[in-house]
């Protein structure tokens, strides 16, 4: 059972990850790449409400986390058109959990998020996909600070 577990696991990260581009770069458009990540913020919003953190040891953090820091990369120099496009896919993605009300909030916290150096992250996402075990921790190069960031997203969804 807990092996079959971990090949579900293991085929559902291959997917997320093929889905949003964690290993191309980015996604194919605004509102795909708005609504991934809003599916993804949900999730790991709702284990940080009911935990009061974000293991990132945990197979199914580290997806989330690898699925938002691959949709994310186009926020920096995003246009208006693009902008506008994340936002309404990030409000589909997260059920409702970012509205108009903190859209712009959450934005400026992706944001924050995309120019914060992630690579060991991703890296451990990646090879979570194969089944490898996190080795992060939080002295990990960009976690703190990314935990962080994740953080002040979480406080803008309350």
């Amino acid at each position: 059972m807990k092996l079959l577990k971990h090949i579900a696991a293991g085929i559902a990260a291959i997917t997320i990850l093929s889905s949003c581009s964690l290993l191309t770069g980015t996604a194919s458009n605004a509102t795909t790449s708005g609504s991934s990540t809003g599916s993804a913020l949900a999730a790991l919003y709702n284990i940080f409400k009911t935990t009061g953190g974000i293991d990132l040891s945990n197979l199914t953090n580290l997806i989330n986390l690898g699925q938002i820091l691959g949709n994310i990369g186009g926020l920096g120099n995003a246009t208006a058109s693009f902008t506008d496009q994340f936002s309404a896919g990030l409000i589909e993605g997260s059920a409702n959990l970012v509205n108009k009300n903190n859209v712009a909030s959450v934005l400026s916290g992706l944001k924050t998020l995309a120019n914060i150096d992630t690579s060991a992250i991703t890296s451990a996402a990646s090879a979570a996909a194969t089944g490898a075990p996190s080795a992060l921790t939080s002295n990990s190069a960009g976690v703190s600070t990314t935990l962080s960031s994740l953080t002040s997203i979480f406080n803008a969804l309350q």
